[in-house]
């Protein structure tokens, strides 16, 4: 397992400050990147997303949405997005027919909502964000960064 890691903790007061980092997270990354996202429903995963689409250059004309029953949304851009939903995934075998084993191994951007769901499943080099809800806007995010790259990505976000 990879050793290199850097954990930073921000707040975020509003739906446009959680929009914002996502799009300094996207604008920040260079190649493929996994980016595991937890925390309960309507914490603001999904609006982080949102953000990292616009850093990521995706074309407003793509609206992100919560892929809670495709499973996956797929979106064109600087790097390519993909947007993993698994709160609805069944058991761990039904992974193997989402497609998501085939992302894992492309040079996309991963978003992954609700990664425990792939039980024992850990990611290398990943950026892990935790999303504590802290009153009716307000968040606490949790990044923790695994391997080289995405430690690189946090540098410079919140100081």
């Amino acid at each position: 397992m990879n050793t290199i890691k850097k954990t930073i903790k921000l707040t975020s007061t509003s739906l446009e400050q959680t929009l914002e980092l996502g799009k300094t997270i996207g604008a920040g990354i260079e190649k493929g990147l996994v980016i595991t996202l937890t925390g309960d429903l309507a914490s603001g995963k999904t609006a982080f997303v949102q953000g990292l689409a616009i850093g990521l250059d995706i074309p407003r004309e793509y609206y992100i949405t919560s892929p809670s029953y495709t499973l996956i949304n797929e979106y064109p851009g600087r790097i390519p997005l993909s947007h993993v939903d698994l709160y609805r995934l069944g058991e761990l075998g039904d992974i193997e027919e989402t497609g998501l084993e085939e992302l894992l191994d492309s040079p996309c951007v991963l978003a992954i909502e609700w990664p425990d769901r792939l039980g024992h499943y850990r990611f290398e080099n990943h950026l892990a964000i935790n999303i504590e809800i802290l009153a009716r806007e307000a968040r606490s995010f949790e990044m923790t960064a695994y391997g080289l790259c995405a430690v690189n990505l946090l540098k410079g976000i919140g100081k």
